[in-house]
């Protein structure tokens, strides 16, 4: 039987180019979360390593089983009976880096991981150029997982702009959706909040997302915000830019409410695509 209620948090962080001081950060915030009541405690993307240089990111990443953030979480999860979602670690995998995400049972087991999708490859009006597919290699399947209060999809930045992705989510049995992120501050302040609220009113869906923060010992600048939003789209809870907690008591009943007031998922239908020329003469070849 699931619970109808819960207390989620999302931890916002400035993570840096040590490892060890990025987990010792973590692991803080996380029991500051727990300290004040929360049941379920999410982190943001890159929580253990903000770092550009490719070859320094390269040399402070090892595999999973040897991850010193993983194994720091997974204690703070068994010590106090609280369910985490790493928003992402890199993992080596060969000669690339895997962004993973994992989620933590209340016995500080592995319930699943998951690797994003989306590899952010863009070149922004700044200046400011990303090509996560020269580092990073996507994964290639959504993963839905069981937690005490229902399904959560697990989704890492990026994701947030395909909509298919949350549907498919959802359409499975998602209750919560996540994206948690290190999202560019040009960016975050153009599409963050509309996005989240978008995901969450499409698929009548609660989001939490925890983010990156502030300017980075690699220079880049993250937009902050991590953001909990209901399935109605009201924003429950929000941070600013820096390092802190938010937490929002979620109310597992307004997803059935969201869905029974606008049935998005249940009324979709499929369709296909028909292009029409303008140009007279090919309207009558096909007339």
């Amino acid at each position: 039987m699931t619970a109808s209620r819960f207390t989620a948090a999302c931890v916002q962080m400035r993570s840096g180019r040590d490892v060890l001081a990025n987990r010792d950060a973590a692991v803080a915030l996380v029991r500051e979360a727990a300290g004040k009541g929360a049941d379920f405690v999410q982190t943001p993307e890159m929580t253990s390593l903000v770092d550009r240089d490719r070859k320094a990111l390269f040399d402070k990443v090892g595999p999973q089983d040897r991850d010193p953030t993983l194994a720091a979480l997974r204690e703070v999860a068994r010590e106090r009976g609280i369910v985490i979602q790493i928003g992402s670690i890199a993992v080596k995998e060969g000669d690339r880096i895997a962004n993973r995400a994992f989620l933590i049972g209340r016995d500080g087991e592995l319930v699943t991981s998951y690797d994003k999708v989306h590899l952010f490859d863009v070149d922004l009006p700044n200046g400011e150029s990303w090509r996560e597919s020269a580092t990073y290699t996507g994964g290639d399947k959504a993963v839905l997982a069981e937690t005490p209060w229902g399904y959560l999809g697990l989704t890492i930045c990026y994701d947030v702009r395909f909509a298919a992705l949350y549907r498919a989510l959802a359409e499975n049995g998602a209750a919560f959706l996540s994206a948690p992120a290190c999202f560019t501050k040009q960016t975050g302040e153009a599409h963050w909040h509309v996005l989240h609220r978008a995901r969450a009113i499409e698929t009548g869906s609660f989001m939490i997302s925890a983010a990156q923060g502030g300017m980075h010992e690699d220079g880049r600048e993250t937009f902050g915000h991590s953001l909990i939003v209901d399935p109605w789209g009201r924003v429950l809870a929000e941070a600013g830019t820096e390092p802190s907690v938010i937490l929002a008591e979620i109310d597992v009943g307004l997803v059935a409410d969201a869905r029974g007031r606008i049935p998005t998922l249940k009324n979709a239908r499929s369709f296909g695509v028909e292009i029409v020329s303008a140009a007279p003469e090919r309207r009558a070849a096909n007339a």
